[in-house]
């Protein structure tokens, strides 16, 4: 009797995105693989504020291979927050990879923070640094918390493994592009078992330009019966 109901909905108009923060983006234009110019940012920032987003933050790569100044990337928000005309309310941080930049980082305190004192961070999706686990404890020796971005793309990680994470003190991110298959079916299942453990404190688009951001939302549909499991980790940052 109810067969001609449709079980899914799409990103864009699943109401996700109403009163919501995009919590890791790369929009702040011309710093790394992300949007190349100010335009692209500020056409990406016209489309979330059109979905109703409140706020975004920019989380830049940071890695030896994109080794992006603090100071280099306080100047180009800057820009950005200039132009930007819209009712938005922006925010930089940064995505750190796990590597020999970040350890100098670090040490030197030189740090973007998600927050008071939160670090987005990353690996490579297929193979974590051999010293992973020291890392992030000396991350959280020195006062910091990680919080691991795209949690759910990591293939070598194992259900204990984030149970570890979570018990250690680490955080976890969601691209909301997971759910809706974007990244495959592992991926998908992957997220879906992390959102039910309750592991993620936060989510967001990644969105790297403005046609795949496109596709990412409004392509891919999500289940409406997880939309009650994201929207707590969707609204506007706080410090718990």
């Amino acid at each position: 009797m109810f067969s001609f109901l449709n079980p899914h909905t799409s990103l864009a108009h699943s109401g996700l995105l109403q009163g919501a923060a995009d919590h890791h983006s790369h929009i702040l234009y011309g710093v790394d693989d992300g949007v190349k110019t100010l335009e692209g940012s500020l056409r990406i920032l016209d489309w979330e504020a059109a979905h109703g987003v409140t706020d975004v933050w920019c989380t830049p790569h940071i890695m030896e291979d994109v080794p992006n100044r603090t100071e280099d990337l306080q100047k180009r928000f800057q820009e950005l927050t200039s132009a930007y005309k819209g009712p938005i309310r922006l925010h930089l941080a940064a995505e750190y990879m796990l590597d020999n930049l970040y350890l100098e980082r670090l040490k030197n305190r030189d740090l973007l923070l998600h927050g008071q004192d939160r670090i987005l961070v990353e690996t490579s999706t297929g193979i974590p640094p051999y010293n992973l686990w020291e890392i992030l404890e000396q991350t959280l020796s020195a006062g910091y918390r990680p919080i691991l971005a795209h949690a759910e793309r990591y293939h070598y990680l194992h259900q204990e493994d984030y149970d570890r994470l979570i018990n250690m003190g680490v955080r976890l991110q969601l691209n909301l592009p997971s759910l809706a298959h974007y990244y495959g079916s592992e991926v998908k299942n992957r997220a879906d078992w992390l959102l039910k453990k309750g592991y993620y404190c936060m989510a967001g688009s990644d969105v790297h330009r403005f046609k795949t951001l496109l596709h990412q939302f409004g392509s891919k549909a999500i289940r409406k019966r997880t939309l009650p499991l994201v929207r707590p980790i969707m609204p506007p940052y706080t410090e718990d």
